[in-house]
């Protein structure tokens, strides 16, 4: 009876032992679990973290970004006033003075400002380069126009007016005499010339020839520039053989074949050999 007693005590203690080391495992595989679960969910916090943080600082860059671009477009239509000004100070310089380098000036504040994004201050400075450079382009061109209009006794027109003044000076620009002065007067050979040409590098014109056809209001210009250019060389000419021979010594003559060298021909014809040796006198050379 003892023995069974023990015996089932044994049974119950072996049970028991069983059963608290099946229950220590269980506890370690689910502390394991959790404790897994816990990494798993450190990790993904850690990550969600990182993302966060890295949402937050494009959104940062982004808005700081954004509002650069915003400053820098907000400074624009001021450069872009100063453009449409610069374009039509270049536009009254043509015929007048030399605005390569104004151009050139321009285009490059122009392409600073095209590739800007960030800086607001870099598109002010372009701003104020070109507002610079359309006031010493206003500036030459007035400087021009004072000494065109400057006529060596009085003023540069009398009867013949502004607006005559202005389609004679045309003609004469468009022949290739820009910066030569022009001013009426009615002393071309006591008034019997409708036009004529100084040594001192001016011409005068009779009032009536503002009525002429632009043809021949042209050529009578590229003929008086002729003369302009004659002076520059007078001695030589004068002292050329072929000048005597081609021409019988006749200004008149060989400027009216200087005239049709340069596409403006009038009612005297010059053979390819005058024109030939007429054309030197243009670039300074006397045959």
């Amino acid at each position: 009876m003892i023995r069974r007693v023990v015996s089932v005590a044994v049974v119950a203690a072996v049970l028991l032992a069983g059963g608290a080391v099946s229950r220590a495992a269980a506890l370690d595989s689910e502390r394991a679990q959790v404790i897994a679960e816990l990494q798993a969910l450190t990790e993904s916090a850690r990550a969600t973290l990182m993302r966060t943080d890295h949402l937050e600082g494009s959104i940062s860059i982004a808005e700081r970004e954004s509002a650069e671009r915003a400053a820098v477009l907000e400074v624009r239509p001021a450069f872009l006033a100063e453009i449409v000004a610069f374009d039509a100070a270049m536009t009254g310089a043509e015929g007048t003075v030399d605005t390569a380098a104004h151009r050139a000036a321009a285009l490059s504040a122009q392409q600073t400002v095209l590739a800007e994004r960030r800086d607001p201050a870099a598109v002010v400075a372009a701003t104020a380069t070109v507002h610079a450079l359309t006031d010493r382009i206003g500036d030459e061109v007035s400087a021009w126009q004072a000494a065109q209009y400057a006529a060596p006794a009085g003023p540069a027109w009398t009867s013949s007016g502004p607006d005559g003044y202005a389609r004679v000076r045309a003609a004469l620009d468009r022949v290739g005499g820009q910066g030569v002065g022009l001013y009426e007067s009615a002393s071309c050979a006591g008034g019997t010339a409708p036009a004529c040409a100084n040594s001192n590098g001016y011409i005068k014109y009779r009032s009536d020839v503002t009525g002429w056809s632009a043809d021949r209001l042209e050529w009578a210009m590229a003929h008086e520039l002729a003369h302009i250019y004659q002076f520059r060389v007078w001695g030589a000419l004068t002292s050329s053989d072929a000048y005597g021979a081609m021409f019988g010594g006749d200004p008149e003559l060989l400027a009216n074949c200087m005239a049709v060298v340069r596409g403006f021909p009038g009612s005297v014809g010059c053979d390819a050999a005058q024109q030939q040796w007429a054309s030197g006198i243009w670039v300074g050379a006397v045959g």
